[in-house]
């Protein structure tokens, strides 16, 4: 009885969106292993491109409000060249990228 009740838990816990981790998580496939590890990597190095993005962005808004011209200047810089390397590794959606680097302009213009 008490296999069956764990088996109800799993399906449970699959069914919520709830990742498990262990060698019941994988596919029927030998490779899908190897393939939940890579899409793991590829997460957690898209999680550090768009955590610096926000970074320098609250960067960018402490110099502005700070009213320091040149280092925001810097800081805008800086956070368009991190902004076109995410893009390009695919960390972050064209038009999404697009919309930052707007923003941030906007932020710089004053208005």
């Amino acid at each position: 009885m008490a296999g069956k009740a764990a088996i109800v838990r799993r399906s449970a816990a699959r069914a919520s969106g709830i990742s498990e981790r262990g060698k019941d998580s994988y596919g029927q496939h030998p490779l899908a292993e190897e393939a939940d590890l890579r899409s793991e990597r590829e997460r957690v190095e898209n999680r550090l491109y768009t955590s610096t993005i926000k970074t320098y962005f609250r960067r960018l808004e402490s110099l502005v409000q700070g009213e320091d011209a040149d280092a925001a200047q810097g800081a805008y810089r800086e956070l368009v060249s991190k902004i076109d390397k995410a893009v390009k590794r695919g960390a972050l959606h064209r038009n999404t990228g697009a919309r930052k680097k707007s923003r941030a302009a906007r932020l710089i213009a004053g208005k």
